[in-house]
């Protein structure tokens, strides 16, 4: 048992309320997963730079800022909590490869134009004040928190997934072949840091994805190629999905108004909400990609 949750703005009015929003939906969903939480924030897209979550595990803001400004010239940090965001014109290639043999007490957790994305160990209402989610404005965000089930309670099994540029995965559930999708996708040069069936289904969307198809066509295609029971939201830059396996056993609500579409795993979640008593209310139908902004 995990809960899930996603808000999709529609319009700019409540941009600057978002992560207020989205705070109250992990508070809400704390009795579903108590030991981690995470979440990811997309902002308008920066043309000229990447951004790069980062958790710093046991090294210093001093020592990283040292670090990182002998191997890149052009850079800005700023810290939350145990996590940098990493901010330069350098693209994915360069700076993957020197946080992989330069800065390895590190742990990359995402990059991309838009996505700003944390997660940690502990409680979900600790944790979006470790961060200070209330402060974030963005077009649309997802979250997270976990009952830890098949893997260890550490940041690399917390969710959201990022396994591609500006790309992410929470899901409710488990899968019961990830272990034989993992080896396929490592065959084909995917890499993974965790034993989390999660990461292996975000790998697989990116996979698909980076093949050229869009993402509600690859959630579709992962009816056949994922077993087991799941909830995914899939986001992007532009927008997020979701879906539920064709059992259907693990819950989802929606709630869609003229200005927003969330998503959570009770309703209770979205209750705050403006306006959620007039919004359009319903459970998502089973083995049905929901898509809003893609």
């Amino acid at each position: 048992m995990c809960g899930i949750v996603g808000l999709y703005l529609k319009t700019n009015k409540y941009e600057k309320s978002l992560g207020i929003f989205l705070s109250k939906m992990l508070d809400n969903m704390e009795t579903r997963g108590p030991d981690s939480a995470g979440f990811a924030i997309y902002t308008k897209e920066d043309k000229k730079n990447y951004k790069y979550s980062i958790c710093l595990n046991d090294l210093s803001e001093n020592d990283f800022k040292k670090k990182i400004n002998k191997l890149l010239k052009k850079n800005t940090i700023k810290k939350f909590s145990d996590h940098i965001i990493l901010d330069t014109p350098e693209k994915p290639n360069k700076v993957l490869n020197l946080l992989k043999h330069n800065l390895q007490e590190v742990s990359l957790v995402g990059y991309g134009k838009s996505i700003n994305i944390f997660k940690q160990t502990g409680n979900p209402r600790d944790i979006v004040k470790n961060f200070n989610l209330s402060s974030f404005s963005g077009s649309h965000g997802i979250g997270h928190t976990r009952m830890a089930t098949e893997s260890a309670i550490t940041t690399e099994g917390s969710h959201p997934y990022s396994t591609a540029e500006d790309e992410c995965l929470v899901h409710n559930g488990s899968l019961s072949n990830h272990n034989n999708v993992r080896r396929t996708l490592i065959k084909k040069g995917e890499s993974f840091s965790s034993e989390n069936d999660t990461e292996v289904a975000a790998g697989y969307i990116s996979s698909q994805i980076s093949a050229g198809k869009d993402l509600e066509s690859t959630l579709k295609e992962s009816l056949k190629n994922l077993d087991g029971f799941y909830t995914f939201i899939a986001g992007t830059k532009k927008g997020f999905a979701l879906l539920r396996d064709e059992i259907a056993c693990k819950p989802a609500v929606v709630a869609e108004t003229d200005d927003y579409v969330a998503i959570a795993s009770e309703f209770q979640a979205m209750a705050h909400l403006p306006g959620v008593n007039e919004a359009n209310i319903f459970e998502p139908e089973p083995g049905i990609v929901y898509s809003w902004g893609n």
